[in-house]
């Protein structure tokens, strides 16, 4: 199991290995992409994952994407003549994965496409050219000989309405592309080293497949009656071969727990046009933040009985415009009138346009929705230009606006029933009063903290208590920097006043407040005693919150004799 790097001057480097018998990955190391599909922020890059299978046919797992394009076709010609390619199996047709589709069978026209029915309709839209195609589903299978079966296993929504996963029998290799996967660019081909990849592998689920953990586990079940899983061939990051078990573990348990959700919202979008699945994902990461369950459906490829069930179901719907031209634009307008017809009194609605060529008019559908009793819980999102960092922030901060008010009732019953003496016990643990900031990108964020404790001398570092779903929490994860801003005794009511309020979905933060630019770019407060810029160095999860553990690079105190402020709880329920 060899790898050998081939690096560019542009920081776009190929990486080829033997990974398994007969078997080759083919990695697009994308080692500066620094945001994917701008919503979700990368610290390490990402790579692409290809896979080459030699049994008495050969088969090529998905392609890459098209900025390594004469990279990747280049390496792949070095290893085969692609006139031998017998099948080229597709995971699903995001373009970075199946974004040199066309190109290959261009080299190999011969090859026969493999995918399920809805990834080879997209496809087929994709590519503009005949192509000889087989359909599979669960449970199918094709045989490579020399031992290399196939079987396949459907796996929609992770994260892409097409996603069939597939399973070589002779290797016991299952194939996931986004599933299982991270955005982790080293030259490392495998797993060895689980605690660097931890943070990255959890962000990854949170991002991309936590929205989805319903499907996740149904896949996983699918799984089950595969055997033995002795290598995941994953389509990010490197693959998994040392902690197969423990991976595949947290997949399940963090599935289950989000699956428990007592309520749920249903996410409808299109795919693949216009911004709608990237929008309408940002706002699933927003609502499953919180105590939220969520399930995404494609109006492109849905079941008109299973949308009816899932509405009737749902606590929330969030609709994302379709075309009201277009090849499919017959069976999204015929899916929204399912939804609309299933929906129901006391049910919340949020809608977002897609900025595709020519949705469909939001307000006259919002109509129908009021009319039917749905409360709009919060504004309906209007793309006038191209989505940037910023959009997406206001895309996640409406869903987990959402989420929080759908599980308000539940927030104040529990601050009710544990008014014991335990929990009077509980809010005499005192803190002290602190405002953090963040930015990253064009994105900034606040949050009020009193769950804040010194934790290390060498080097110096503290901890944070950060609800799960605050929006700063984004802004918090392994790599990114901070400010602690540390309130003063006496002189914190105004920005204590300030940072309390409630802010509307991309509102801006700091408006009417005093900064300065810190060194690692985050604003510090004029009127705070102290601060520190920190990196986050690591978090730990807890039921309601992540404990993160944060170094001190640099710190400073504007009044060496003042006090820090002190908040004192009466109960340890609630803050």
């Amino acid at each position: 199991m060899v790898a050998t790097p081939v690096r560019t001057e542009k920081r776009l480097t190929i990486q080829t290995g033997n990974i398994a018998p007969d078997t080759t990955a083919i990695r697009s190391l994308d080692w500066d992409r620094d945001r994917f599909d701008i919503e979700f922020g990368l610290q390490n890059g990402t790579t692409y994952n290809s896979f080459i299978i030699r049994g008495e046919k050969l088969a090529l797992v998905d392609t890459s994407h098209e900025k390594f394009r004469q990279l990747y076709l280049d390496t792949l010609t070095g290893l085969i003549d692609p006139k031998d390619i017998d099948y080229l199996f597709i995971t699903h047709t995001e373009p970075d994965h199946s974004g040199l589709v066309k190109d290959i069978l261009q080299l190999a026209p011969q090859a026969v496409v493999v995918g399920s029915k809805v990834a080879l309709q997209f496809l087929e839209n994709m590519v503009h050219q005949p192509f000889e195609k087989l359909v599979v589903k669960n449970g199918d299978t094709v045989d490579l000989g020399k031992g290399h079966e196939f079987t396949f296993i459907n796996a929609p929504n992770l994260h892409w309405p097409d996603t069939i996963f597939s399973y070589d029998k002779g290797t016991q290799t299952l194939f996931t592309c986004d599933a299982f996967g991270m955005h982790y660019c080293s030259d490392a081909l495998f797993d060895e080293d689980l605690g660097a990849i931890a943070p990255d592998y959890r962000f990854y689920y949170d991002c991309l497949m936590g929205p989805n953990a319903r499907s996740v586990l149904s896949a996983m079940k699918r799984m089950d009656a595969l055997g033995e899983i002795k290598m995941v061939a994953n389509g990010h990051g490197p693959l998994l071969l040392h902690n197969v078990g423990e991976l595949l573990d947290r997949y399940q348990k963090w599935s289950k727990a989000k699956a428990k959700a007592e309520k749920t919202v249903a996410v409808f979008y299109v795919s693949d046009y216009g911004y709608s699945d990237r929008v309408s994902q940002a706002i699933a990461h927003g609502i499953a933040k919180t105590d939220v369950a969520v399930e995404m459906v494609d109006l492109k490829s849905s079941d008109p009985q299973e949308v009816q069930e899932l509405v009737s179901r749902c606590a929330g719907l969030v609709v994302g415009m379709p075309s009201i031209s277009g090849e499919y634009a017959e069976e999204t307008a015929a899916t929204i009138g399912t939804i609309l017809a299933a929906s129901k009194k006391k049910q919340v609605i949020g809608m977002f346009e897609s900025y595709g060529d020519d949705d469909e008019p939001i307000d006259p559908l919002l109509r129908k929705f009021r009319d039917a009793g749905l409360k709009e819980i919060f504004p309906s999102i209007r793309l006038k230009d191209t989505p940037t960092e910023l959009t997406y922030q206001l895309c996640e901060e409406a869903g987990t606006d959402m989420g929080q008010w759908l599980t308000r009732e539940k927030a104040v019953k529990q601050m009710k029933a544990l008014d014991t003496d335990l929990d009077q016990a509980m809010g005499r643990l005192s803190g002290g009063l602190y405002i953090i900031t963040a930015k990253k990108g064009e994105i900034k964020g606040a949050m009020l903290a009193s769950w804040v404790t010194q934790a290390s001398f060498e080097p110096l570092g503290f901890t944070i208590a950060v609800a799960k779903d605050r929006a700063i929490e984004s802004l918090m994860q392994v790599g990114d920097r901070f400010v602690l801003n540390i309130l003063e005794e006496g002189n914190y009511q105004s920005l204590m006043k300030h940072f309390l309020k409630r802010f509307k979905p991309g509102e801006d933060r700091f408006e009417g407040v005093k900064t300065q630019v810190a060194k690692n770019g985050s604003p510090i407060l004029t009127e705070a005693l102290a601060y520190l810029e920190c990196e986050v160095g690591s978090r730990m999860e807890c039921d309601d919150h992540w404990i993160v553990y944060s170094k001190v690079e640099i710190g400073r105190v504007s009044k060496a004799d003042a006090l820090t402020a002190i908040h004192h709880r009466k109960v340890g329920n609630h803050y």
